[in-house]
């Protein structure tokens, strides 16, 4: 099995999203930038959402068409809906992402649509996205617990990833929207899926609200899962969702990988600079856990 692990950074969409600060497009542009310095390769950059809702993402198309592509790198958009997706695929945009609740409540909190209507828009736009030639992914929001519901059945997570599976999904991303996970949990989750999608298809998005997103990433590894969302200086979390604060540091993330001998392609020192120039830009305190001793390491200072 392969000991490279992919790092998808969604610091300028999952991150920005909750902000209070709103970034202009040049801003944005800026934050995108410091992350290709730094050796980032596989970043969200935006949501093609209603700006009414979220006016942190206002202006993603243009973002879209100024986005360096003379680097190395691969950009993805989240889109809610056939409309989202339409702005997306007008922009140039290759490879989309859709969110799909587990539960009725967090569906209708979040999309206004019930649990079996949200499953079905998902699929057609997974479908869509295929008939198009654009890879399609597709979280699966509260996989673990849900702010409303309580704990999600591990079966509700199999049938949910494999209903995207079945439309046609790249891949499936489980998300542990409020940091409510363990590796208990996440265990439990993930030997449901079939191992031979583990690797190349499923990936977790984890967030530290309870400190345990690095031990959520180990027993993820441990089952076979090779990609993981992580955000720069761990900004952001979703705004729909109560108590979803925290999302995974890119640079805790990164150290502990490196430190383990698995191959990122990211130096961890130099996402120092990193996430230095994304605080200058959001006018917030940013740093994971490791951070302080990063900086002690001899990272960059802006």
């Amino acid at each position: 099995m392969s000991d490279f692990v992919i790092v998808n950074e969604v610091g300028p969409r999952d991150g920005l999203q909750s902000q209070g600060r709103i970034l202009s497009i040049e801003e944005r542009l800026l934050m995108i930038d410091a992350l290709l310095d730094a050796g980032i390769c596989s970043i969200e950059a935006g949501s093609f959402v209603s700006p009414r809702a979220v006016p942190q993402m206002a202006g993603t198309a243009e973002l879209f068409s100024r986005l360096p592509l003379d680097r190395a790198a691969t950009y993805s958009a989240l889109v809610p809906n056939l409309r989202g997706y339409e702005r997306a695929r007008e922009a140039g945009v290759q490879s989309v992402a859709v969110v799909l609740s587990a539960t009725e409540t967090m569906n209708q909190r979040n999309i206004n649509m019930s649990l079996e209507q949200a499953t079905a828009v998902c699929a057609e736009l997974m479908q869509r996205a295929c008939q198009d030639g654009v890879q399609a992914r597709a979280y699966i929001a509260v996989a673990f617990e849900c702010p409303f519901e309580g704990p999600i059945s591990p079966a509700v997570v199999e049938y949910l990833s494999q209903s995207m599976f079945e439309a046609g999904a790249d891949k499936v991303i489980i998300a542990d929207t409020i940091g409510a996970a363990n590796p208990r949990a996440v265990g439990q989750a993930l030997e449901r899926l079939d191992p031979a999608c583990r690797a190349r298809q499923i990936s977790c998005h984890f967030h530290d609200t309870r400190g345990m997103a690095l031990a959520n990433v180990l027993k993820a590894l441990d089952c076979g899962v090779r990609e993981f969302d992580s955000s720069i200086g761990g900004l952001g979390g979703c705004p729909f969702s109560p108590g979803a604060t925290g999302n995974l540091a890119t640079e805790d993330l990164v150290l502990m990988l490196d430190s383990m001998g698995w191959r990122t392609g990211i130096e961890p020192l130099a996402l120092v600079e990193a996430v230095q120039r994304v605080q200058a830009l959001t006018g917030g305190t940013l740093g994971g856990h490791s951070f302080r001793w990063l900086e002690r390491q001899g990272g960059a200072h802006v």
